[in-house]
């Protein structure tokens, strides 16, 4: 018998691996939706669903590692990273899925809950003002009319696989749909500035890297509370209060 490992498991959501099979568990039936049509859309590679029983989603385990987590060391050669931008940017490129996604929050929705967040980190003594002041002025570049494109929503390094210089598959989409393409780009590079050039190298086209900074401090804005909250440490090396503080 394989053991069951937990891959990551909070109140909302958990997933689990035995052996070959990675079995998701939500209690959100829209999230595990989302996922599925999505992953049918997306033109780049993703897991094989083997079989869906609500609330449970079972997936195949995909070839390769990923290239890191946030926190912790990266592997892969530079080609690897231009590859992964080279797949974001397919994915980008492509036709556009029925539904908005995370990364396709309006920029007045956003910057409401942007404000409200900032207020609440300081308030609760979670951060220090003059942090939270500098990047919340940093975000600001973020909040800026888009061309919506098919974006993936939570595009963590630790959500690509690859083998070699291939990638062989992208994972956990439930926060997929149209969305700002360079929310995609800064989630995926957060916390690793140093492989931001090699993966637009693969991208291919121009990008605001204001913007891509704006992105590396609202996204770490927002999520500080709920990672406190659901059992995560923000405030770890090289994780998002890091992150904050590298905009100082």
């Amino acid at each position: 018998m394989d053991e069951v490992k937990v891959v990551v498991a909070h109140s909302e959501r958990a997933t689990l691996r035995v052996g070959d099979v990675f079995l998701k568990v939500d209690a959100d039936q829209a999230r595990i939706d989302a996922e599925v049509e999505a992953m049918s859309l997306a033109p780049v590679p993703t897991p094989e669903i083997l079989w869906r029983k609500p609330p449970v989603l079972a997936i195949a385990a995909l070839r390769g590692t990923t290239l890191g987590r946030l926190g912790g060391p990266t592997t892969g050669s530079p080609a690897a990273w231009a590859a992964a931008g080279a797949a974001i940017r397919k994915l980008h490129d492509a036709p556009l899925p029925p539904r908005p996604g995370r990364a396709g929050r309006s920029i007045d929705a956003l910057g409401a809950e942007l404000d409200a967040e900032c207020e609440s980190l300081v308030t609760n003594g979670l951060l220090p003002a003059d942090l939270v002041t500098c990047n919340r002025q940093v975000a600001q570049a973020a909040l800026r009319p888009w061309t919506p494109s098919f974006t993936h929503g939570d595009l963590q390094i630790a959500h690509v696989f690859v083998h070699g210089d291939e990638v062989t598959g992208i994972i956990d989409w439930s926060e997929a749909g149209q969305g700002d393409a360079l929310y995609d780009l800064a989630t995926f590079t957060l916390g690793h500035e140093g492989h931001l050039d090699d993966v637009l190298a693969g991208y291919g086209t121009d990008i605001d890297l204001d913007v891509i900074h704006a992105w590396w401090s609202l996204r770490s804005l927002l999520a500080v509370r709920w990672l406190i909250e659901h059992g995560f440490d923000p405030f770890a090396p090289g994780c998002e209060v890091d992150v904050l503080r590298s905009r100082m």
